[in-house]
Parts: C-alpha cells; structure tokens; sequence
C-alpha cells in the first residue's frame, strides 16, 4: 500500500504524488490534448492508492484536466496539490485573490488544499506581500494550507519566522541534486515542514533506458532538456553512467527497477515528505512500477553504496531554486526567456538635482527625510536598514532571518539604482546583542562571501526592541538606474 503522511491536520497525501507539469510539454507548438481522456487516464493512478496530484497554474491545461476528473462520477477521492506563480514585481489584494479563485474555479473546488506559491526573486519584497495575503485567504478558507516551491533555506527562514504558516517546500532533490539534503533539510525538521522533492527520477534519465547508452545528440522532453543539464552540472555523462550502475547493482539485489531504486533513496531522507514522479497522461504510464515503492526498504548495503556513488558526483552550484534566479539556468531552455520578459525595478526611483534616490515607502522615510538609498554618480549609498516590510518587522526573535531580510532589502535599493549585490564594496553592521554576531557573521557571509566587502560590526542596540540587527551598505556601479517599478504608495508600503 502506498505511505500516507500528513502535512498538516487538514492534509494528509500519498507519499508518491503523480506531478503534471508533463501536460504543459504535451501542448507544446500550439498543440491541443484530449481533455477528458486525459481526466480518465487519472483514474489508473488513483485506484492504485497514488491519489495526490501536483500541478501549477502554468503547467498548460492540467488545472483543467483535474478539475474535470473531480466531476466524474464515481471518481475516486483525490488530493489536489497547485501552485502560483506571478509574474515578478509589484502585486495587490486583489491580484492574489484573483488568482486563487481562478484555480478554484479551473479546478472544480471550493477549497485548495495546498497552494504553493513561488517567488522569482527577493529583492522585490511583493513576495512577501503575496504570501501575507495568501494567509490571509487561508483565515478565510479559500487556501487549506500554504505550501512554497522552490524557496531556499534563507527564505523559508524568513517566511516561517515571519509568521506564514508553511507546511511544504517543493524543491528539486535527487541522487543529482543533493543541494536540499543539508540546511535546507535542518530547518524543515527544525520547523515541521516537509519538503515534497521533483526530480527524483531525473525525466527519466535515472532508469534502465539510459543505462550503458551513448550520450544522445539530442532530447525530446522538456524534462529531458531540463534534467540533462542538472546531469551536466553533476560531471557530464559518464558521471551518469557510473551512477547508474551502482542503481543497477542495488536494483537487482532489491528486485526492482532503477527508478525505483533512485525513488526510494530519496523517500528515506529524513525531511522528505514526498516524492514527484511525472506523468504524461494518456501517453505513458508507470503504475505498476511506482507501486513497486511501497515493497521494499533499502538496506544499510545499499544506501552505502549509493551514498558513495552520490558523493563522487559534482555538487549542483547554490541553494534550493537557484536555478531559477542565477546562473546557471537549469531549466528546459538554459534561461528564463520561456517564463519571464524581464524584472521590473524593486523600489521606486526619483531624479532629484545630481543624485537618484530609491524609496522603499516605509512611513518612515518620509517622516525623517532620508532615502532608502541615494546615487550619486557611480556610488550608491544605502541608509541604515532593519528588517521592516511597510509596517510588519520580519524575522521574529531569529538574527539569521533578521539578517537576510536586511540584505534582500539591501539589494532591492542597490538593483533599484542599476546596481547589484555585488557592486556591493562596504557594510557597516549594528547589533543589539553581541552573543548573536555569529548566526549574524553566516548571514552576511552567505550573501557576500563571494565578494568579500569591507565589513565593520559594532555593538550597538537599533532603535526598536524588536530589530536584532541594522545594515547600512555602500555600492560602486556602472550602470544607470532602472525604470522605477511603481510610484503608487499603496503597493510600496
């Protein structure tokens, strides 16, 4: 029988959850589906106990399809797990709710039982408004529970010691992608949240079907495009096939397929909730051997020798979703050009005699006369900076949250005024509680150990018992500012 775990008291999922972003591959160019027949090719999965199904509001049709087999009769119960995925800048009240309806209506149900929201970057704090508002929506019983996809660990942090009750982050974690397996994983154990993992059988290309092949010259899916290059990233091909037959040895000891072998491995790390194996539906089922999952345990052996093989491959560069807000882009393409047209300015921007200043629209700012930061010439001078998003402190009691939220906000004015975090050449850090330099020291080094500013750290108490920490930073740039994002008070606050 296929594992059964509850992300919160209202949810409880299969362990194995079919995804369908493979709907969005399948009408590709133009291309249309067979709608119904895809609803009824859900029934195989569900009758088999793989009653959980992933999607988001971009994967093409596959809100559609689901809410189509929710309406036939005698469908079995299922779990129906969606994403959303703004575009990036400014949002509102309205535009959250707006998007929830619209899945609920796609969807067919009154409630979502986990929606999972994902950002496209942090300097821009409408993240942090959009899940507000979701919590928001959840008090109101639209959303049964908040779940996030693609977060890294600093912003998990921030979010949870914020306030938003998380019960899931949906991140790439494989035998290719280890990236999940350690801060990552503290804080979701740490927190309660479970992380649902995509990417477990790698499009494919973890299974028998690869094994002592050439390289190919070319791939059809967009999962295969996709996961080539994680495979790329990891040492190439041949690291592959080395990888593959260690799987191999494992799966005949076990009696089981590769996939199987590649799925179960990760079912067993500790913070893992649940795994994601995708489907084209109507196409291409693997029923009978998902359920195979649920026969067989590894053994000490086994999860040694895979360990091993792990530990011989190239580490996958950053944190959870790097691959979606830097170099290098792992996705189908190798960029972005086939989610987003472009980034709009974090913070609004106005020209005033020989400087440019960005404002962020706290109260404050006004009421003191001072700008988020000023740009004078090629310098760009940001004020001191506590971890406030309009009239909310972020980060709770937790220095390390305090800290990254100061640095988002940080780089929001620095990217605002045509800048970078690392044009970054000097900060300046002021802590109320010098016990907590080191969680504090991390943080910093986390953002800017690759670029090594100068730094000073003091001992001295911000205003506001509230804040553990302030910043304040200086940036040597080239670039003009950006156009700014938005004038409008209400969605700077």
């Amino acid at each position: 029988m296929i594992p059964r775990i509850a992300l919160s008291p209202s949810l409880t999922i299969s362990r194995v959850l079919t995804g369908l972003w493979q709907v969005a591959d399948m009408e590709r160019d133009g291309r249309t589906v067979d709608l119904d027949a895809m609803a009824a090719a859900m029934d195989p999965y569900a009758a088999a106990g793989l009653t959980t199904f992933d999607m988001a509001d971009h994967y093409g049709s596959a809100e559609d399809v689901v809410g189509r087999y929710h309406r036939r009769p005698g469908a079995h119960a299922v779990e129906l797990l969606t994403k959303w995925v703004p575009e990036p800048g400014p949002l509102t009240r309205d535009a959250v709710r707006t998007a929830v309806q619209r899945s609920l209506d796609r969807m067919a149900l009154d409630r979502l039982p986990l929606l999972q929201f994902h950002a496209w970057q942090y300097a821009n704090p409408a993240w942090l408004d959009a899940l507000f508002w979701i919590t928001e929506l959840r008090e109101e019983g639209l959303v049964g529970n908040i779940g996030l996809t693609n977060f890294d660990t600093a912003h998990l942090r921030i979010a949870l010691t914020s306030g938003i009750p998380i019960v899931s982050n949906q991140v790439c974690f494989s035998l290719l992608d280890q990236r999940a397996a350690g801060a990552m994983s503290a804080l979701c154990l740490s927190h309660g949240v479970k992380l649902l993992a995509f990417g477990t059988v790698a499009g494919g290309l973890l299974s028998e079907r690869w094994l002592g092949k050439p390289d190919p010259a070319a791939l059809q899916t967009w999962s295969q495009m996709k996961y080539r290059r994680f495979v790329d990233e990891a040492g190439g091909w041949e690291a592959l096939q080395q990888l593959l037959r260690v799987l191999d040895v494992v799966a005949r000891r076990h009696g089981v397929s590769i996939a199987n072998v590649a799925c179960r491995y990760m079912l067993e790390q500790p913070a893992v909730g649940g795994i994601i194996i995708g489907a084209r539906l109507g196409e291409s089922a693997h029923v009978e051997d998902t359920v195979r999952l649920a026969t067989f345990a590894l053994d000490d052996l086994s999860r040694s020798e895979i360990a091993a093989a792990v530990q011989r491959l190239r580490r996958i560069p950053g944190d959870c979703g790097d691959e979606y807000r830097k170099p290098p882009f792992l996705t189908a393409s190798g960029d972005l050009s086939h989610h987003l047209q472009s980034f709009p300015a974090p913070f609004a921007t106005r020209q005033q005699r020989d400087r440019v200043l960005a404002l962020s629209g706290t109260p404050w700012e006004e009421i003191a006369g001072f700008a988020r930061a000023v740009r004078v010439g090629d310098r760009v001078l940001v004020s001191g900076t506590t971890a406030t998003h309009g009239s909310r402190a972020l980060g709770a009691n937790d220095p390390a949250a305090q800290m990254h939220a100061i640095i988002d906000k940080v780089e929001g004015a620095i990217v605002s005024l045509g800048g970078t975090l690392d044009d970054v050449v000097r900060t300046r850090i002021y802590v109320r509680d010098p016990a907590q330099w080191e969680p504090i020291s991390r943080a910093h080094g986390e953002r800017f150990g690759h670029i090594q500013p100068a730094n000073t750290l003091v001992h001295a108490p911000p205003i506001g018992d509230e804040y553990l920490v302030e910043m304040d930073a200086e940036a040597v740039v080239g670039s003009p500012p950006l156009a700014p994002a938005t004038t409008d008070p209400q969605l700077l606050a």
